[in-house]
């Protein structure tokens, strides 16, 4: 369920990424960089659709609230970020939630793969918080997302 800040809604952002340095360091520069969403982290992409469809441990909707923003590892444990983001994609409930891929390397295929299974953009990791803006800016999620007027 999202929340507000100052009148504003605010999605939850779902960060799905395996590596716990990636995790840290992306949490850290979004937050450095004014983020006021609250943000979900699974580490696998099973746990990624368990959250998304309500499964096992987020069988219960309040602990696991529709994100506005999915951040969407590449190389995942259990399914990959393209099969997370093709379930994603094809399902009607959750096809119009904005994914950001995120990748180490920048592969020309991977990108191309994730922009035919609906991928919204890539962000090379690290992430850093200006490339971050931008990408959410190209969505028309800006307020929705960040606002330094919220601090």
């Amino acid at each position: 369920m999202p929340f507000d800040v100052n009148d504003r809604k605010l999605d939850v952002i779902l960060l799905v990424e395996d590596n716990e340095d990636h995790i840290e360091h992306t949490v850290d520069a979004l937050e450095e960089g004014g983020l006021i969403n609250r943000i979900e982290i699974v580490r696998d992409g099973l746990a990624a659709l368990d959250y998304l469809f309500h499964r096992g441990q987020y069988a219960d909707e309040s602990l696991a609230p529709r994100p506005g923003l999915v951040l969407l590892d590449v190389k995942l444990p259990k399914h990959d970020g393209f099969d997370v983001l093709q379930q994603i994609k094809t399902d009607p409930a959750l096809k119009t939630i904005p994914v950001i891929m995120l990748t180490t390397t920048g592969n020309e295929e991977d990108i191309a793969r994730g922009a035919d299974l609906g991928a919204n953009d890539y962000i090379v990791k690290p992430v850093q918080f200006s490339h971050f803006i931008s990408k959410v800016q190209g969505l028309g999620k800006y307020w929705a997302v960040i606002s330094d007027l919220a601090r």
